[in-house]
């Protein structure tokens, strides 16, 4: 009888252990309050409770713990993290790849941030636009502004914040190609749909019609 209550207390108690843990979702959701309030050292020690054992969860907090330690201005630690996060994830996470991408360009690694930021685009099958919009921000710096207006192009055609700077860069790239009434389309749509407030946007518009017009004026004189 001893025995048998001696294993009942022990059961009991390992029951009450388990409800003890900490629950994943919990400490996601606490680690998150404290990124709103910028405490990230504080919201790294909280996602550090998930335990590995909750495969999606903790592939999420060490995904954060790399976005806390960007926040945080430590780059390479960052990376660091990102990379397990995408690695617990067998290479499906897009946001952890674009997110790796974007620091790595930090440290000015553009081989890299372009695989990372490819790397996106094929885990989500191109849904991730805003991996677009910063490869086309990459050949646009290369000069190859054909392949830049394309992956500009496609970025805008996905939903999303990033969506009038991406008119606005292909119609920039327009505009180098020699494409100014294209060019003028897009700075227009790009304005539209940031509600008026893109001023970089309203420059370039006005920019493209005076080209225009200077390029009538050549043109109807070069006629006479």
């Amino acid at each position: 009888m001893k025995n048998f209550l001696f294993m009942t207390v022990i059961l009991l108690a390992t029951v009450v252990a388990i409800n003890a843990q900490p629950d994943s979702k919990s400490i996601l959701r606490r680690g998150d309050a404290l990124v709103v309030q910028e405490k990230y050292k504080l919201a790294i020690e909280e996602y550090g409770k998930v335990s590995s054992r909750d495969r999606d969860s903790y592939a999420r907090a060490i995904y954060n713990i790399g976005v806390c330690y960007y926040e945080l201005w430590q780059t390479d630690e960052a990376i660091a993290f990102y990379k397990r996060a995408i690695e617990l994830k067998d290479g499906n996470y897009p946001r952890a790849s674009y997110a790796l991408g974007v620091a790595l360009e930090d440290q000015n690694r553009t081989i890299e941030a372009r695989d990372a930021y490819e790397q996106a685009m094929s885990a989500s099958h191109g849904e991730f636009a805003r991996a677009t919009y910063r490869l086309g921000l990459l050949e646009a710096k290369k000069g190859e502004f054909q392949k830049a207006a394309t992956l500009f192009r496609e970025a805008a055609a996905r939903a999303g914040e990033h969506v009038p700077a991406s008119h606005n860069n292909l119609g920039v790239m327009l505009a180098r190609l020699g494409f100014l009434k294209e060019a003028e389309q897009e700075f227009i749509i790009a304005v539209r749909t940031a509600g008026g407030r893109f001023d970089d946007a309203a420059h370039n518009l006005s920019l493209c019609r005076s080209l225009t017009a200077a390029t009538m004026r050549s043109y109807k004189l070069s006629v006479l």
